[in-house]
């Protein structure tokens, strides 16, 4: 199960690849602009998104990797203690119930 730390990354992921296409959008759209502003703008904006583009692509592979130590160490702990783990699971599934059944 994820923590609160690896679930804050991957929705700042989602949000950062969201925020980027839509900056991509707005410098394709004020490609025909001219002037000495809108060109120092969207060059400055081209190259904050390369380098936005790059962190996000770090940041994803650093969410993957610590998924997949959770998962492995889940797989892990579970292997090792099998029946804790039934026993684990069938108190959440009843807690699960118990509040599914009051609504």
């Amino acid at each position: 199960m994820p923590n609160a730390t690896e679930v804050s990354r991957e929705k700042l992921v989602a949000d950062l690849k969201v925020m980027i296409s839509d900056a991509d959008e707005l410098l394709r759209l004020t490609a025909g602009q001219a002037g000495e502003k809108v060109s120092e703008v969207r060059a400055r904006l081209g190259e904050r998104l390369t380098s936005a583009r790059s962190r996000v692509g770090e940041l994803e592979t650093s969410v993957v990797e610590q998924t997949k130590k959770v998962a492995n160490a889940t797989d892990d702990y579970v292997h090792k203690n099998p029946w804790q783990s039934v026993g684990v699971a069938a108190g959440v599934a009843f807690l699960l119930g118990l509040l599914a059944g009051r609504r």
